[in-house]
């Protein structure tokens, strides 16, 4: 957030343009053309991400059938997102989205055909399978907060939940036919095809990519590096009450969705007796109600909050895996697999466009990379944790203790809630010009200390400082170190406000995140004070930071 205006006056204030939750037609994103390309694309990715899915927890209870090996290929695939999201979100804030998806389709592409062919010529162990697994698991890291963060880059802010939930809808009609696609692989051909199929399925998500003429919008200051815009992400997630609270709920929702990741494999093998494709039958009937769950999404947000509706959806995710512990009717456990998938992507849907809600466009890779180690670090920790009880207590006793915690979790909506989040002006504010100074700073210059002098009617000073400690929450997140708030012991009219910035470019970098909700804080701390002119604000700069020449 950039300090008061004193050298320009006040910003002005466009409109904020809030996105509508009023249930408009869920299909209104496929009017533009470069959002069907990638979503078609994306289709085809998935599909073969699903059929590679099946074909790995398969291989795995060929190779080693216990449920800890097979619960450790979920955690292989999710693990890398826990451990590489954050320098994967820095990098899609930091350099060419469009280039680092190419990158990272490319190298899954490698990794998923090099298993193949290791498969098909039966050179592959359960070490190896972990392994590749572990390493398309990178790939779909370094992509995912990119992914993400381009959606508001090819749709208008008011498209950004039906492309959402129209991106989960592909996600899991891919979900409902790969898994059978590739049971049926699976049977006729082997896993190694499901591998070599999936590798395949990138190139068109490439080529869309590669076609995408994404506009360039450099900015005044020069680029974050790496390390330090990772640092700066997790100030922003630490300061901001509406993110945190979307982490929260998804991370009470992960302790007990995880399981039937799991042990799901296990359930069809010795629960229910099936093969390969019965398997991929179970996960199709998840997709299903998924792809149903989707497309309901606009009449849910027409009728029930999005509190309530990740509540229903965790319910509905409690039954499925409840059940799923004791059912040994086919029927049933496709019905309970359709009923979980509709509470999965409802319950995903409202989660990811809270996630996106949350955060101004600066950090946005880092914020939704923070959700992505949340999500699926809590199912690669998880997975694991269940698949010991699992073998510990049984099956049917895991996938029960794993309903009763999916419903404590609903004890979190009660802490953290996010209904409010889209009515939180997300857009940047105009920036205020750089501050005056005498000759020229080294950008990497600091600490940079800022002083802001106010002069306070005596009788309002509790409504000022509650308002300027709602202003250090603005300062700490968008860069400040260190922040404070002292009155004059002589004359207690007298305010000084001091925050400290790492660097002056750090301290340029405050006067371009500030967004429209920002604007109002400041504006309301600035309306305490009783001067005859705007607030005094100072820069100083470590001496021995400053350019001698």
């Amino acid at each position: 957030m950039a300090s008061f205006p004193a050298y320009s006056g006040a910003r002005p204030k466009p409109a904020p343009k809030a996105p509508r939750r009023d249930g408009g037609s869920i299909w209104r994103p496929f009017a533009r053309r470069l959002f069907v390309a990638i979503w078609i694309a994306a289709l085809v990715s998935n599909l073969g991400t699903w059929m590679q899915n099946v074909g790995a927890a398969w291989l795995m209870t060929s190779l080693a059938p216990s449920p800890l090996m097979v619960s450790l290929i979920q955690t292989a695939a999710s693990l890398p997102i826990f451990l590489l999201a954050l320098p994967a979100g820095a990098l899609a804030d930091v350099l060419d989205r469009r280039r680092l998806l190419i990158f990272a389709q490319a190298w899954m592409l490698v990794a998923a055909g090099v298993l193949g062919v290791l498969t098909i010529r039966n050179e592959i162990t359960p070490a190896l399978l972990l392994t590749f697994s572990f390493l398309l698991g990178v790939g779909a890291a370094l992509g995912a907060p990119a992914w993400q963060a381009i959606i508001p880059e090819i749709v208008e802010r008011d498209e950004l939940a039906p492309a959402i939930a129209l991106n989960g809808i592909n996600f899991n009609l891919a979900r409902a036919v790969g898994p059978a696609l590739g049971g049926v692989v699976v049977a006729m051909l082997g896993a190694g095809a499901t591998f070599i199929l999936n590798a395949l399925s990138f190139l068109g998500v490439i080529a869309v990519l590669y076609a995408w003429k994404r506009s360039h919008r450099p900015g005044v200051l020069p680029a974050e590096r790496v390390m330090g815009a990772m640092r700066a992400g997790l100030r922003y997630v630490r300061y901001a009450p509406p993110l945190r609270a979307v982490l929260m709920r998804t991370a009470a929702l992960m302790a007990g969705a995880a399981a039937m990741w799991a042990i799901l494999p296990l359930i069809a093998r010795e629960q229910l007796g099936l093969g390969a494709s019965g398997y991929g039958g179970l996960l199709a009937a998840f997709g299903v109600g998924a792809v149903a769950g989707g497309a309901l999404m606009s009449t849910i947000d027409r009728a029930i909050s999005r509190d309530a509706a990740v509540g229903c959806a965790t319910v509905a995710l409690a039954l499925m895996t409840g059940a799923l512990g004791w059912l040994h009717s086919l029927l049933l456990a496709h019905l309970a697999m359709a009923l979980g998938g509709a509470g999965w992507v409802i319950a995903m849907s409202e989660l990811n466009v809270a996630a996106q809600l949350a955060v101004p466009q600066w950090v946005q890779g880092r914020a939704l990379a923070c959700y992505q180690i949340v999500l699926q670090g809590g199912l690669a920790l998880m997975s694991i944790g269940w698949g010991a009880v699992a073998e510990s207590i049984g099956i049917a006793w895991a996938m029960t203790l794993a309903a009763a915690a999916l419903l404590v979790s609903l004890a979190a909506g009660i802490r953290w809630r996010i209904d409010a989040i889209g009515e939180i002006a997300m857009d940047l504010a105009p920036p205020v010009p750089a501050p005056p100074a005498d000759g020229a700073i080294d950008h990497d210059a600091g600490p940079v200390l800022v002083s802001v002098e106010f002069l306070i009617d005596p009788e309002q000073a509790l409504e000022f400082e509650s308002a300027m400690y709602d202003l250090r929450t603005v300062r700490r997140r968008d860069g400040a170190t260190f922040w404070g708030l002292f009155v004059d012991a002589a004359d207690t009219r007298r305010y000084v406000e001091y925050f400290v910035v790492d660097t002056w470019i750090e301290h340029l970098r405050q006067h371009e995140r500030a967004t429209l909700a920002d604007q109002d804080v400041l504006d309301r701390a600035r309306s305490f004070h009783r001067g005859e002119g705007p607030p005094a604000v100072a820069h100083r700069i470590a001496a021995s930071g400053r350019d001698r020449g």
